[in-house]
């Protein structure tokens, strides 16, 4: 993923939230709707996760310094892990919070009627265009993946993130377009309660899901298949390195992967034949991988354990790739 396509995306869903938040308020301060003020609030929330998603992006592409010399990439993973934080207590706990409240005490909507109709259909417009903009954005790296298997496993935080809030978003709108329709004609505000309490579950599913994801990366995720298959297609030569002893990739960040690697040489092999055998590999793995920036090759001879001896996997120079 570059980062243009990410902060694209972001930008997007700022601009979008910023207007759809101020209106979304208007509108409670005038009827007094429970799910108008949940939609409020859920839209601020996500023009402040945006601002951090743009936050940790910026602070990610800092130089590495001695203390950390592998880079800042994982602060775009931390910052993504606190908007699913947010998203769960400011957003998603706060509307269960009014629903409840709301259906406890109902009260109707008695003035300014076609205002959250109105607004609502504004605001639909608007995340609808911040949605295209994600799945727009999305599609090139999501490639032949489901939507589904690009959330799971995508190394990268901040389209996963839009993505999911926008369809938040949208399904939330539709559930206080419901809510406030079907309050205005039976008077009774239960429907409006009913329909904030559906926002709070949402934002609250969507919440955990995300903080699964960004805590996996946090933690620490290998390379993708697609990447693993490319590089070991590009280490072994045939000739000086035989076979992959042991292969371990971790993702320093979205755009930056580390490749630790134990290699089979030939018995007879110099050390002149060596070093020229493991510059070429790097050469190789840079090419076919990219973002394989940071590379540690260690040359041995390969030497099978016995059958009752646990084993390192072993990947021959005649493996199909």
């Amino acid at each position: 993923m570059s980062a243009a396509s990410g902060t694209k995306a972001i930008i997007a869903a700022l601009g979008a939230n910023l207007g759809i938040a101020a209106t979304k308020f208007g509108a409670f301060v005038l009827t007094g709707s429970s799910a108008m003020l949940a939609e409020s609030i859920h839209s601020v929330a996500d023009s402040g996760n945006q601002a951090l998603l743009l936050i940790g992006g910026k602070r990610a592409r800092r130089a590495a310094t001695k203390q950390h010399p592998f880079g800042y990439g994982r602060e775009r993973y931390f910052y993504a892990f606190i908007v699913s934080i947010l998203l769960f207590s400011v957003g998603g706990l706060f509307a269960l919070y009014e629903g409840i409240h709301k259906v406890q005490e109902r009260h109707s909507i008695e003035k300014w009627q076609w205002v959250p109709i109105t607004v609502l259909l504004i605001a639909t417009i608007l995340e609808s265009f911040s949605f295209r903009t994600a799945i727009h954005e999305s599609n090139p790296i999501r490639g032949k993946a489901t939507w589904a298997q690009f959330v799971r496993h995508s190394r990268v935080p901040e389209l996963p993130v839009v993505l999911l809030e926008d369809f938040a978003a949208l399904v939330g709108l539709v559930l206080a377009l419901l809510g406030v329709v079907l309050t205005l004609i039976t008077g009774d505000g239960i429907y409006d309660g009913i329909a904030t309490v559906g926002i709070g579950l949402l934002l609250v599913a969507v919440a955990v899901l995300l903080a699964i994801e960004t805590k996996s990366l946090l933690i620490g995720e290998s390379a993708t298949d697609e990447h693993l298959r490319a590089i070991e297609a590009a280490l072994v030569d045939g000739s000086t390195i035989d076979r992959i002893i042991h292969m371990k990739t971790l993702h320093l960040g979205p755009e930056e992967l580390l490749v630790a690697v134990k290699v089979g040489v030939p018995k007879n092999a110099t050390a002149a034949d060596i070093a020229a055998a493991i510059d070429g590999a790097e050469q190789r793995v840079r090419s076919a991988v990219p973002i394989a920036r940071v590379i540690y090759i260690e040359p041995d001879i390969f030497r099978p354990a016995p059958q009752s001896e646990p084993t390192d996997r072993s990947i021959p120079a005649s493996r199909p790739s």
